[in-house]
């Protein structure tokens, strides 16, 4: 994250295999997860973290099928395609909704803030 300016991005989250980021240039949401980068717009960002909540983990942990180890996660818009392991499904889904939880806070408190000044 060296090469991106502090002055355009604010960090949303942050977790041993990967992190977030605001970009006020695009304004977009940025994913970095085990070196793949992916830009979302805040409504793609909802609609990817829903679809990977979506994921039955216990049904792939019951199925002792080859085909099960892994799931082809996509994006609508083809920003993120990668086959994940159930492990790295579990450790994505703790990326984005520790982003979606950052920037529903932030939302809230900027509401906060703006009633007491009016």
């Amino acid at each position: 994250m060296a090469l991106v300016s502090d002055l355009t991005t604010k960090v949303l989250f942050e977790t041993e295999k990967g992190y977030s980021y605001q970009c006020d240039l695009t304004n977009s949401i940025i994913i970095n997860f085990v070196d793949t980068v992916s830009s979302y717009k805040i409504h793609d960002f909802l609609i990817f973290q829903r679809k990977v909540n979506s994921v039955d983990i216990l049904n792939m942990l019951y199925d002792l099928s080859d085909q099960s180890d892994a799931q082809l996660i996509e994006t609508t818009k083809r920003n993120f395609s990668r086959n994940l392991t159930i492990c790295e499904i579990v450790q994505l889904r703790d990326l984005l909704n520790g982003t979606k939880f950052t920037l529903t806070l932030h939302s809230m408190l900027c509401n906060i803030v703006n009633v007491e000044l009016i």
